[in-house]
């Protein structure tokens, strides 16, 4: 049995009444779903017909991925919004909301979703306890899926219910066909991502994209050893109005600039807003450690690494600055040796924050703990993943490989709205000839152009010169779509997946209110505020591959691992164990490992480059991209002599060769 130490979760020391006391105060006050129902306000007839008409111009002039759902999906929402509009009359209020969240269910898109107005949006509904899959070997036989409590929060009252029982029965069906029934309800490009939000679907839900369960009341069968347990458990309803860390927060609230970069995001906001809420349910170490950076921050130390050193429980978890970016990190010791590790939980930081260049700091946040990490391998952890910024998660590849990075390019649907679009000043004007090009000749999608610049994505160089496996999962989406994609397509390293894909989200995903209302088009396709704080989001440009899968859209197809992994009861229950020595098994394949540094300059000009390396056998040598040579090397180091000196703030880039292939990068400013 494989046994692994290190960089497990910080566990500040906590009683039981204090954990209930750190949930309790996150969640706030909760009510019974029955007795929440009577608190649903209604739509009047004028407010449905806005809802529908705002979200056939939605989809039927900007939505990029049109084509590719009624192809893939058999959907026509277009026809099922105007059919809509003539008979919602006939229906009532849960009948009208659930037939307009269907018509976006079955895009099997997380980026274009319809929210429900504020009386659902706000709240959440809970069981106190959280079910996950493994799988269990058989000799000479498939294995067998198996479902465990795998964390119980501290609001339950079942002295029976603990981590670790299985889980055989829902309300009086097999578990399975219960979590077969959720994934058909839900969004998710592949089997394997529909599931996955199935499972999760049983214990928490979002009213924002669900209406609420059908039952008050869910009927658990669960056995421990050979004891079996029936117990009732009522669905509880949180409602997040004041509590800003649960809010179903729309992309229009964030703090981030509309116009920048920055808020050109891609994510699954619902998975993204689950996260947030099953932390605050289940982990009150979590909690509390995101309160002790919060309150050195507060007292002006920002709240760094520098802080965390001194407090009095110093941490991986609280040594980061954004620990719900980056929630464990550091050496892990396994069979196969020792190893970094690093997940790396949403590629968007707390939006609540008002930091001056946020994403910024935390590309710098990662670089810093890329130089805590053993140079004999590391293990990036991307399950779970929703997204977040995508400039953030194209930035961060350069620090991974010696190869130049480039960044993917996205296509905006070709039709007349989307090419006026284009013609209003800003970012989206590159878009403008492609998109009028695309018109006229009758093609579906625009040319492609990156959202990052390819100078963005090159500009610091790699930091991290070991071997890399990425861990991936069907929870992964959006903006980890895209960096897992990238990181196959530029050969980074492994990808080893506990689903047979990523969740295929491939897209940068524009909200209703903060993108598509303030672009002042004329009259006729103008789009409006929608009744009672509804909102919506849709995917605006989609992205495709590049290198040897090049045109390959990410939507729907997602990422397929190079290596499968199926979870173990032990991974559930015990920190990923045998998922975490599976990864380092695959490290310890890609030996040798190799390293290059460049010494410190003397004072300019710089004549002589000083380096450090371990199997490099060439180095080419550039100074501000100019070629300085092209030296065989032997040993452990030696200088280079420049033919012209490097003067003041110029940029020196060594790239290490082994052989004809580039195996490490390094650079260094005069």
């Amino acid at each position: 049995m494989a046994e692994v130490s290190g960089a497990e979760p910080y566990q500040p020391a906590m009683t039981e009444d204090e954990k209930r006391q750190v949930v309790e105060a996150s969640v706030g006050e909760r009510v019974k779903l029955s007795e929440y129902r009577p608190t649903v306000t209604d739509l009047t007839p004028e407010e449905r017909e806005l809802l529908i008409d705002q979200a056939i111009l939605m989809l039927e002039q900007v939505y990029v991925h049109l084509p590719l759902k009624r192809a893939m999906h058999s959907t026509e929402p277009i026809q099922r919004l105007r059919l809509l509009r003539l008979r919602h009359t006939a229906l009532n209020e849960r009948a009208f909301q659930s037939t307009l969240i269907d018509i976006f269910t079955d895009l099997r898109d997380g980026h274009t979703t319809y929210t429900l107005p504020e009386s659902y949006g706000t709240r959440h509904a809970f069981l106190p306890f959280r079910i996950e899959e493994y799988y269990e070997s058989v000799p000479d036989g498939e294995p067998i899926r198996r479902f465990v409590v795998s964390v119980v929060s501290p609001l339950n009252q079942d002295p029976n219910l603990k981590a670790g029982v299985e889980v055989t029965h829902w309300n009086g069906s097999p578990v399975e066909l219960a979590v077969a029934r959720n994934a058909e309800r839900e969004i998710g490009g592949n089997v394997e991502a529909r599931r996955a939000r199935g499972i999760e679907r049983l214990t928490l839900r979002w009213f924002g994209a669900s209406l609420p369960p059908d039952e008050d009341w869910v009927v658990l069968t669960y056995k421990d050893g050979e004891t079996i347990y029936e117990t009732k458990f009522f669905w509880e309803v949180i409602d997040a109005k004041d509590r800003p860390k649960l809010l179903p927060e729309r992309l229009s609230d964030a703090q981030l600039d509309p116009a920048g970069e920055d808020a050109e995001l891609g994510i699954d906001l619902k998975t993204d807003l689950l996260y947030r809420v099953r932390t605050a349910l289940f982990d009150p170490a979590a909690t509390k450690v995101g309160q002790e950076v919060a309150e050195r921050r507060a007292a002006g130390d920002g709240g760094g690494p520098a802080a965390a050193a001194a407090s009095s429980t110093p941490s991986a978890a609280a040594a980061s600055e954004f620990p719900e970016v980056f929630p464990r990190f550091g050496e892990v010791t396994t069979p196969s040796g020792t190893f970094g590790y690093i997940r790396l939980k949403t590629f968007r930081p707390d939006p609540q924050r008002t930091i001056p260049r946020l994403i910024d700091r935390v590309v710098d946040e990662f670089e810093r703990i890329l130089g805590l990490m053993p140079s004999s391998g590391l293990i990036l952890d991307v399950r779970g993943n929703a997204g977040g910024t995508i400039s953030f998660g194209e930035r961060i590849l350069q620090m991974l490989t010696p190869r130049r990075i480039t960044p993917a390019p996205f296509h905006f649907l070709a039709t007349p709205l989307t090419h006026l679009i284009s013609k209003l000043d800003g970012p989206n004007a590159r878009w403008r000839d492609a998109i009028g090009q695309a018109i006229e000749t009758g093609a579906s999608y625009s040319q492609g152009f990156p959202m990052t610049s390819e100078e963005r994505c090159n500009s610091i160089g790699q930091r991290y010169q070991g071997p890399v496996v990425l861990i991936t999962d069907a929870l992964c989406y959006s903006t980890t779509d895209i960096f897992a994609a990238a990181f196959q397509d530029h050969e980074i390293g492994t990808i080893l997946g506990c689903h047979k894909n990523t969740g295929a989200g491939g897209a940068n995903v524009w909200n209703h209110a903060a993108n598509l209302e303030p672009l002042g088009l004329p009259p006729g396709s103008t789009f409006v505020p929608l009744p009672q704080k509804a909102d919506m989001q849709v995917a605006i440009r989609r992205s495709t591959r590049i290198g040897k899968r090049s045109g390959v859209p990410v939507e729907d197809l997602g990422v397929e691992p190079d290596v499968s992994y199926l979870m173990s009861r032990r991974d559930v229950l015990e920190h990923n164990v045998d998922l975490i020595a599976k990864a380092a098994s695959l490290l310890a394949e890609k030996q040798p490992t190799q390293t290059l540094k460049l010494k410190p300059f003397a004072a300019a000009p710089v004549r002589v480059v000083g380096y450090e390396c371990e199997n490099i056998d060439r180095i080419d040598l550039f100074v501000d991209d100019r070629p300085m040579g092209s030296p065989n090397v032997t040993g452990a180091g030696g200088e280079i002599e420049l033919p012209v000196p490097a003067e003041a703030n110029s940029v020196v880039v060594a790239n290490g060769y082994r052989g004809d292939k580039l195996v490490a990068s390094t650079r260094r400013t005069v």
